[in-house]
């Protein structure tokens, strides 16, 4: 089944002429749980990896003692799945069952360097994603990873992403069992297994990297239409929500790959590539909800009757505080490492 984004509420260069130098396209990826192969596109799916190469591991200083099993997490997930079917709840024995497995286990002895099996996140294959910026050496396969525990980076808050690309047509024998880390630090860090509804759409940049004289005049034409619905409150009258720029015009929410990044959590800072200085390219976002509150209007018309709690996270994929992670492709060349930046 395909997802189609509705119209946006306005034409906002007709609002705006000067955005149309800035018009660009983004692949929003539509995860929906399914059963993915590994010849597929996927979030959470098996991946297309060589059986005789190296799974990735994480061998960051880090505590991963403590932690909660795969198969309690996913036992958890198929209980409230089974509870919204019945449309009653839990029971009192799933009740109990759930807070069991809610329970934080030890490994004892663990080192704070023994290496960590990656949890594979996605894997995204070129033609089926248009905006997909281009792989090294002609690779047309992206594979991203990241470590099960929140304990990375400068504020031992933020994930540790890994990224792998290949060369489909080259890998022979596919590995069918790989390693699963014995703990996981956070639940959000497992993703469900999810086909892929590609689509190409519409983008423009965050407000706030536009030239200024521009992001002012959005600013002051955002503010006259809070202005005109608080007024209508006022009265009485039926208003509708007013439309955003930032929320309804710009860039979609939910999984997308290409296009621009929301600074929505910090302000905007330049992602320069380490290797050459160049500025780099959003290449993914991972983002925990694929439609919620502001941005409500990118709601593909396939699911307009489903409420946002759980459809809109198929993925079960929770970044930071439910917010996205951007990861950025250096664009002169694809082979230098990439950055990533939690918003």
């Amino acid at each position: 089944m395909t997802r189609t984004t509705p119209p946006r509420p306005l034409d906002v260069e007709a609002l705006f002429p000067e955005l149309a130098r800035y018009r660009g396209t983004t692949t929003r990826l539509h995860p929906r749980a399914g059963r993915p192969l590994a010849t597929d596109s996927s979030v959470g799916g098996p991946l297309l990896w060589p059986v005789d190469e190296p799974w990735p591991v994480c061998v960051e200083p880090h505590a991963r003692d403590r932690g909660r099993r795969l198969p309690d997490i996913r036992r958890e997930r198929e209980l409230w799945a089974a509870a919204r079917r019945r449309d009653t709840g839990l029971t009192d024995a799933e009740s109990e069952l759930l807070d069991e497995l809610k329970r934080t286990h030890r490994a004892p002895g663990v080192p704070e360097t023994a290496p960590v099996p990656l949890i594979g996140l996605a894997q995204l294959y070129r033609r089926d994603v248009p905006d997909l910026l281009p792989g090294p050496d002609g690779a047309d396969l992206l594979q991203v990873f990241w470590c099960p525990f929140e304990a990375h980076g400068r504020t031992g808050y933020e994930p540790y992403v890994h990224l792998r690309w290949r060369r489909s047509a080259e890998v022979g024998e596919v590995l069918t069992a790989p390693p699963l880390p014995e703990l996981v630090g956070f639940a959000g860090y497992v993703p469900e297994p999810c086909v892929l509804h590609p689509e190409r759409v519409v983008t423009y940049p965050f407000a706030g990297l536009l030239p200024q004289e521009l992001c002012d005049r959005i600013d002051a034409w955002e503010e006259a239409l809070e202005e005109e619905a608080e007024e209508a409150a006022d009265r009485g009258a039926d208003a509708a929500e007013p439309v955003g720029y930032q929320y309804d015009l710009s860039i979609p929410p939910g999984w997308h790959a290409g296009g621009y990044a929301s600074w929505h959590r910090t302000d905007p800072y330049a992602v320069d590539c380490r290797a050459c200085a160049a500025p780099m390219e959003l290449l993914l976002t991972v983002d925990t909800s694929e439609w919620d509150g502001g941005s409500g209007s990118w709601k593909p018309v396939e699911d307009r009757d489903l409420p946002p709690h759980p459809f809109a996270r198929p993925t079960e994929v929770v970044v930071g505080n439910h917010g996205e992670l951007n990861v950025f492709a250096c664009p002169a060349d694809p082979g230098h490492p990439h950055r990533w930046s939690v918003q």
